[in-house]
């Protein structure tokens, strides 16, 4: 088989991308690198420039690489863009995933893995989030999301494609250094951030009903993640599997936003204290993922703790901001 990745240059697509292919699986990456950057990716993988939303390109590389499997990685994934812009949003991620779906069924793949999230389902008033939950999406984001995964059920139907999707809790750390996010969005780089121009890591809100006051969230090693890609997609590829498959990406088990900072102060030398601020709207006391379904299905659980994905997106952050390392 032959899985083409998209967004495949990306942060996770990177990870993806080396996961796969260090387990023997044969990759080619399409990415616009706009945000992508081609020095991630194994010197053996192809990596085709441009937009997955370009059906000419798409249906080209299927052709020309005997293309047997989609991972679906190439997407906006900001919230607060989202609500700003959320036409972009909806044109992108969810008219993309249509012209893609329709191409790769047309030239003939039959297995499909979609990158989805956790911010499906909202704000559940519920401590441990199964994939039965109902889902109520509070953003943009969430709902190209969610109609993201319906879209990839209906047309796994039509056109007799397996499918998986993955909802990913909070992803952070990274296998090496050069692998690490480069985005500023994200909570430990947030904290990264305050911590290197000499600010005090922010707290938004320290009264919600959990044990330090401070919400609770599943954070997931990318490496892990990557992993998780990996046993969807050799699931897809075994004979007689058909339907589709939801399942959640994470721990099991929750850090708070304090412990997170205590962590953070512990792994990088600088223990600034930290301020706290008024909640921020639409911020959920706790959201932790349920991971049994990923365990019965794709034999797949993860195995990084909070501390290795600090101490690994530390090393990238201070790989890019070499005066972090001074203090």
């Amino acid at each position: 088989m032959t899985w083409l990745i998209t967004g495949g240059a990306g942060y996770i697509g990177a990870h993806v991308a080396r996961a796969m292919t260090a387990a023997g699986e044969r990759v080619v990456v399409v990415d616009n690198v706009t945000s992508g950057m081609p020095e991630r990716l194994p010197a053996d993988v192809a990596l085709v420039r441009g937009s997955a939303l370009d059906a000419e390109l798409v249906r080209r590389v299927c052709d020309e690489h005997a293309v047997s499997g989609v991972v679906h990685l190439a997407a906006h994934k900001q919230v607060g863009e989202s609500v700003e812009r959320p036409e972009l949003y909806y044109r992108d991620n969810l008219g993309g995933l249509a012209t893609l779906l329709e191409t790769v069924a047309d030239a003939g793949v039959r297995r499909f893995v979609f990158s989805s999230s956790a911010a499906v389902y909202g704000n559940p008033d519920t401590g441990v989030i199964p994939e039965s939950t109902p889902c109520a999406p509070v953003n943009p984001y969430g709902e190209t999301k969610l109609a993201g995964e319906w879209l990839v059920r209906a047309s796994g139907r039509a056109h007799g494609m397996a499918t998986t999707c993955l909802r990913y809790f909070n992803v952070a750390g990274a296998a090496e250094p050069a692998l690490a996010d480069t985005g500023v969005f994200n909570v430990i780089p947030m904290v990264f951030d305050r911590l290197t121009r000499g600010e005090a890591p922010r707290i938004f809100g320290d009264d919600y009903p959990t044990p330090d006051g401070t919400c609770i969230r599943d954070y997931v090693h990318v490496a892990d993640l990557a992993e998780a890609h990996l046993a969807a997609a050799r699931r897809l590829a075994r004979p007689g599997v058909s339907g589709d498959l939801t399942v959640n990406i994470g721990t099991g088990h929750g850090a708070s936003v304090r412990e997170l900072i205590d962590v953070i102060g512990e792994v990088t030398g600088i223990g600034t204290p930290a301020i706290v601020e008024p909640r921020r709207p639409g911020d959920a006391p706790r959201a932790v993922g349920a991971t049994e379904l990923a365990e019965k299905e794709l034999g797949w659980t993860a195995s990084r703790s909070v501390r290795d994905m600090i101490e690994s997106a530390w090393a990238g952050w201070c790989l890019r901001h070499p005066e972090a390392a001074a203090h």
